[in-house]
């Protein structure tokens, strides 16, 4: 128990005890008016000599039962007020341990992806550097072999180029603070240049995207953050959809504001794991995280984003499909 609660406790017992005395006091001088001097001459004129004792009796232990009354009722005060301060006090200090855990978590994965990080930075480097100096060392070589040679040096230059980029998406997180530049926004518009960018990186693979929203249709909010909202999004589902699939994304609105779903087939989100996808650093799948996840912040910063603008970001799942939903409310 905190000490807090100690002088808590202390001051409603030494509450009652001034109750008890202070009533006890109050009796006492009552019983010395009326059963003195008061009671005396009221006794001359209204009460017969045979009962002017059991008055003083009856006085006395009406004063008893009205001081045990009043110490009893201060005792059941003080411990319904102890009651209740005490489930605040479990409740702030559970809220306490949680958003602490929280924050040991974040950096202890924070701390693991840095240590990743700073790992696979060098087996890219080094492979570079490799295939580089056989290139410079041997300069007969036939075509075909340095063709081969050249392609994994580009190959493993890019996979360095990701590394890095994602390294400086974890400062860029840890220092960045949100800032809003709303404007008017044609969202079929920006939709589509968005599926036109990702059109490379899903024609290996035979994946398309197909946008389904009204001709005209606009959203007021910051431009470039929520076409960062929408890449994250969409990154996510080129990463883990199936090959020979198609991703789509469908755009509703009304008087109370709009709502972009966007759904890709693929492994479904296990439920347990659907409410923490959205925790800074955390990776779906970190097996496959150097080949198609990042650091884990992609769908934490589209969170922010979008609660930024008043709105809300969720994601339901089932071996049919998986569906990430942002809603932007009207603006007022």
């Amino acid at each position: 128990m905190r000490n807090e609660e100690h002088v808590f406790l202390r001051k409603c017992v030494m509450i009652a005890v001034i109750a008890m005395a202070a009533t006890l006091v109050v009796v006492w001088v009552l019983d010395t008016m009326f059963n003195g001097t008061l009671l005396n001459f009221f006794s001359m004129l209204f009460i017969t000599p045979s009962i002017r004792g059991s008055v003083r009796t009856s006085l006395l232990g009406y004063g008893i039962v009205l001081m045990l009354f009043v110490s009893l009722v201060c005792v059941v005060v003080a411990y319904r007020t102890y009651i209740s301060q005490h489930a605040l006090y479990v409740e702030a200090k559970a809220e306490a341990d949680r958003a602490k855990a929280l924050a040991e978590t974040e950096a202890q994965r924070k701390s693991d992806l840095i240590t990743y990080l700073a790992h696979d930075l060098r087996t890219p480097l080094a492979s570079v550097i490799a295939y580089l100096s056989l290139l410079d060392e041997s300069p007969d070589l036939a075509p075909d072999q340095r063709a081969r040679f050249v392609g994994v040096t580009l190959d493993k230059a890019n996979r360095l180029e990701r590394l890095i980029d994602e390294l400086f998406e974890i400062i860029r997180f840890s220092l960045q603070s949100i800032t809003m530049n709303e404007e008017r926004i044609s969202l079929r518009f920006m939709l589509e240049q968005l599926a036109d960018e990702f059109y490379p990186i899903l024609l290996p693979h035979s994946k398309t995207i197909r946008v389904s929203c009204e001709e005209g249709l606009t959203l007021r909010g910051d431009s470039d953050k929520l076409a960062r909202v929408f890449n994250n999004i969409l990154k996510n589902a080129s990463a883990y959809s199936y090959d020979n699939t198609q991703i789509t994304i469908t755009v509703h609105q009304n008087e109370d504001g709009t709502e972009i779903h966007f759904e890709n087939h693929g492994d479904p989100i296990p439920r347990h794991k659907q409410d923490v996808i959205f925790e800074k650093f955390y990776r779906l799948d970190a097996s496959r995280a150097s080949k198609t996840g990042g650091v884990g912040l992609g769908l934490a910063i589209a969170k922010e984003i979008v609660e930024a603008h008043g709105g809300s970001i969720s994601v339901n799942s089932d071996a049919a499909s998986t569906v990430f939903t942002v809603v932007i409310p009207a603006s007022q």
